[in-house]
C-alpha cells in the first residue's frame, strides 16, 4: 500500500545531535582530540575576557568552527553560519541543541581581533601539534619544507610609484575607485613602487616567463610519517624568503640530540641553507641544483638511499598547497595588510614576519615611529 506523508509535528522529542552521528564517523576522534586542545587552553580564555557583564558567544565555538570550515570547505563565515542552522552534524561538533540557533556572522569580525591579539591561533596550532606527537602520529627526524606564492588583496592598478601622492577621488587618476590605467612600457619594481592598497604586499612570479604579482609568501614545514603539517608561516615575498624561512621553521622544533633530516626542492640547495641546517643539526637532502652552477651537496649525501627516500616523500607537501589553493579558496589571502597577523589557511594562526635581512623591516609607506593601521577583511564572497 502506497504511503502518505505525516505533516503532523513531534511535540517531544528525545533525539540530540550526538545520537545522530554515526559511532565510527570520524569526525568523533576530531572532537576528542579539539576538545583535549581546548580544554588546555582554557586559562588563556579566561584572561581574554571581562569578569562581568553580558556573556559572549564562547571561544571554543569560534575555533571548531574554523575546524568545520577548514574539513569542509566552507569560503565564508557567513556561509557556515547558515548551514550551522540545518546541519546537525556542525551543532554536534559545537556542543549544540538541535533547536539551537548558533550565532551570526558577525561574531567572527568582532572576535578576530581579540583571537588575534592573544595568539589564540597560534596557540591552538602548537596544541593540536603536540597532541598529535603524544599520539604518535609525526615523525621527529625526518621533515620537508616548501614554500608558495599566495595573492595578496591588491590589484596592479593600486601598484604606484613611491613618489607619487594618493589622488583625489581614490583612483590613479581622480576619475573614481576604479580608473583605467595604462602601465605598458614602464619600469616597474618593489624598489620604486608600493600598493596603495596593501603596502606589504610585493611584486613576484613563481618562474622565469610567468606574470608578476602582488603576493606574500607561505611556507609550510611537514613531516615524513604521516605527511602532516608541524608548522607554518606568512611572509613577505622576497627573493630569500623561502631559506630564510625554512631555517625559522626548523629552528623552532623541539630540540633532539639525534642527527634529523629536512627534504628541499631546488631552490633550497644553496651553501647559506645548507650550512644553517647543518649548524642546527639537520642533514640537508635538498634536490641537487646543477644548472650552469654547481650543487651544495655532493655525493656524500646524495649517495644514501635515505635521500632518494627524502626526495620521493617531500613531493607530499604539495597536497595541502593544492588544498588550500583550490578548494579552501587560498589563493588569494582574506585580509589587507601585515600586523597583527594574516592567516595563511582557514582559522590559521600564522604571523606576517619581516625577516631581519629584508629590505622592508617595517610596514612599506610608514614613517619611523608610526604605527600600522589595523589590518581590514576583504569582502565577502
Amino acid at each position: 500500500m502506497r504511503g502518505t506523508p505525516d505533516p503532523q509535528l513531534t511535540m517531544l522529542s528525545t533525539l540530540s545531535p550526538d545520537s545522530l552521528i554515526p559511532a565510527d564517523h570520524p569526525i568523533r576522534r576530531i572532537k576528542a582530540v579539539v576538545e583535549a586542545v581546548l580544554a588546555d587552553l582554557g586559562p588563556e580564555f579566561d584572561a581574554m575576557y571581562a569578569a562581568a557583564g553580558r556573556h559572549s558567544v564562547p571561544p571554543e565555538h569560534l575555533l571548531k568552527a574554523s575546524v568545520l570550515m577548514a574539513l569542509y570547505s566552507i569560503r565564508s563565515e557567513r556561509q557556515f553560519c547558515e548551514r550551522l542552522r540545518y546541519d546537525l552534524l556542525f551543532k554536534y561538533f559545537l556542543d549544540l541543541n538541535v533547536d539551537d540557533e548558533g550565532f551570526d556572522h558577525s561574531t567572527f569580525s568582532k572576535n578576530r581581533e581579540r583571537l588575534l591579539k592573544h595568539e589564540v591561533a597560534d596557540r591552538f596550532f602548537a596544541a593540536v601539534v603536540r597532541q598529535a606527537r603524544l599520539r604518535r602520529y609525526v615523525s621527529g627526524e625526518h621533515f620537508s619544507v616548501d614554500g608558495t606564492l599566495l595573492e595578496a588583496w591588491a590589484s596592479h592598478k593600486s601598484f604606484r610609484p613611491k613618489d607619487e601622492g594618493q589622488p583625489a577621488g581614490g583612483g590613479p587618476s581622480g576619475a573614481g575607485r576604479n580608473a583605467e590605467v595604462n602601465f605598458h612600457g614602464q619600469l616597474r619594481s618593489n624598489e620604486t613602487h608600493r600598493s596603495t592598497t596593501d603596502p606589504e604586499a610585493l611584486l613576484a612570479r613563481k618562474s622565469d616567463g610567468v606574470g608578476a604579482k602582488l603576493s606574500y609568501a607561505g611556507h609550510l614545514l611537514m613531516e615524513h610519517r604521516n605527511a602532516l603539517i608541524v608548522d607554518m608561516e606568512l611572509t613577505q615575498a622576497t627573493g630569500r624568503a623561502e631559506r630564510e624561512t625554512g631555517l625559522l621553521l626548523l629552528g623552532r622544533l623541539p630540540a633532539s640530540a639525534r642527527r634529523r633530516t629536512v627534504a628541499g626542492d631546488k631552490g633550497y640547495d644553496t651553501r647559506e641553507f645548507v650550512a644553517g641546517c647543518r649548524e642546527i643539526g639537520f642533514t640537508p637532502h635538498v634536490a641537487p641544483n646543477i644548472s650552469n652552477r654547481r650543487s651544495a651537496i655532493d655525493g656524500r649525501t646524495t649517495r644514501h638511499p635515505g635521500h632518494l627516500v627524502s626526495q620521493r616523500i617531500r613531493k607530499r607537501i604539495e597536497e595541502p598547497f593544492g588544498w588550500l589553493k583550490t578548494i579552501a579558496g587560498g589563493r588569494k589571502l582574506r585580509y589587507i595588510g601585515g600586523p597583527p597577523e594574516q592567516s595563511l589557511v582557514p582559522g590559521g594562526g600564522s604571523r606576517l614576519r619581516h625577516h631581519p635581512n629584508s629590505s622592508t623591516g617595517r610596514p612599506a609607506g610608514l614613517k619611523p615611529g608610526e604605527k600600522a593601521s589595523p589590518e581590514r577583511p576583504r569582502p565577502g564572497r
